[in-house]
């Protein structure tokens, strides 16, 4: 198994929709293939930034296969109701050749069900037993795997390889519980947590979202966390100067309308296919796409200003 899909810088693409609100795989992959000349690690396909919930299994498997037979490195999203259809979806992500999996919880149904949890994991695993995986914590997800049920589902799957926290508390104990040794690594699930994730928790990737929206940037973000990371004083106050002015555009992938927002976002940065969404009635209020604007606009005029002042682009390329 190689595990460098997992390290690095690795955007969640969103499902662009054609005018009859179908998946346009034909931007997805212009997409996926744009993002990883800019520098990303590879991309997560079908996560929740993806509509995974409003797509059916046909199409979500349509689009990893059109990602992979384009050269795009791909992670697979198994997120599912039944357990039957993820682990569908991690045996089709093994067999066209995408290089990892993003493990997510049972949902809905006997969601808090620890034996449920793990018997849906397991199923995953077991499906795609050469591609290295991931589980991920996400609040959204309604549970919490902790590393008692983490260690006991590696003893039987050795492609169970890591973890993806949501952030904050919950990846300092991953940090301290789960993947501070060797053969276990801890990727960086939310915007918001990038530095503290790579400085403080030892992470070796990052999952974003405001990645498809500012590539360039957030490159060079997770660039100065890992430089920090090895203890460069320089490196970690930049880091937090930039992480702070991608405050709010980084909170947008906390709320429920992250779709919503960075896909509106990526139409102002020129990507006219992601204006529409699957459901003709999902859309920003006039206020929150005034702001969103307004913050877009205020963080590029700073990022020109502070790149030029600081000198940082040029010594910490991502």
């Amino acid at each position: 198994m190689n595990l460098d899909i997992f390290f690095g810088c690795i955007p969640a693409l969103m499902t662009p929709c054609k005018a009859d609100r179908s998946p346009d795989f034909d931007a997805l992959v212009r997409k996926g293939k744009e993002l990883v000349a800019a520098g990303m690690s590879g991309v997560v396909y079908c996560g929740s930034m993806g509509d995974w919930p409003l797509l059916t299994d046909a199409e979500r498997m349509e689009g990893v296969e059109r990602l992979v037979k384009a050269g795009v490195p791909v992670i697979v999203g198994t997120g599912a109701v039944n357990t039957a259809s993820a682990a569908a979806h991690a045996a089709h992500a093994q067999k066209v050749g995408a290089q990892g999996l993003m493990v997510i919880p049972r949902l809905l149904s006997r969601g808090q069900s620890v034996a449920a949890q793990r018997n849906h994991f397991k199923a995953i695993l077991a499906a795609a037993p050469q591609l290295p995986a991931v589980i991920y914590n996400s609040p959204y997800y309604g549970y919490e795997t902790k590393a008692d049920l983490f260690f006991a589902l590696r003893a039987d799957h050795k492609n169970l390889v890591g973890f993806k926290e949501f952030g904050g508390a919950d990846m300092r104990y991953a940090a301290e519980h789960m993947t501070s040794q060797d053969d276990v690594s801890l990727m960086i699930g939310v915007d918001t947590t990038v530095v503290h994730g790579f400085v403080n928790c030892a992470a070796v990737g990052a999952i974003t979202g405001i990645g498809n929206v500012l590539p360039k940037e957030i490159l060079h973000l997770c660039a100065l966390s890992r430089a920090a990371a090895k203890g460069d004083a320089e490196a970690r106050l930049l880091a937090g100067e930039l992480s702070e002015a991608l405050n709010v555009l980084s909170s947008y992938d906390e709320g429920p309308d992250l779709v919503l927002y960075y896909k509106y976002l990526m139409v102002l940065k020129g990507d006219a296919e992601y204006e529409l969404h699957f459901n003709a009635d999902d859309a920003l209020s006039p206020s929150q796409r005034g702001y969103a604007e307004a913050q877009l606009k205020l963080f590029d005029a700073w990022y020109a200003a502070w790149t030029a002042r600081t000198g940082a682009v040029q010594k910490y390329a991502a």
